[in-house]
């Protein structure tokens, strides 16, 4: 008996495969975005790892330009108190 082919067999199985990986765009670029501000706290807490690191830019495919200032808006919102710098803080 053949085998099931065809694009949406494809599509179903790369789903399915647990080291399926979905392509990264940067969801600066797609929303238009032309200053990340260190006031949005729901946008950062987005790129902070629960051990209170910044998610690198090859893991959340945010462009460079964008990288840079989500970094300086992340240690501006924690110096601020907004963010903590740990999970084990509570802000």
């Amino acid at each position: 008996m053949p085998r099931p082919t065809g694009k949406k067999f494809d599509k179903r199985r790369q789903q399915q495969n647990p080291l399926f990986k979905r392509k990264k765009f940067c969801r600066f670029t797609a929303a238009d975005v032309e200053y990340i501000d260190y006031k949005d706290i729901e946008t950062l807490k987005d790129f902070i790892g629960e051990n209170g690191k910044i998610t690198p830019a090859r893991l959340t495919g945010t462009k460079a330009h964008y990288q840079r200032q989500l970094d300086t808006a992340i240690k501006r919102a924690r110096f601020l108190a907004l963010v903590p710098y740990t999970d084990q803080h509570k802000a």
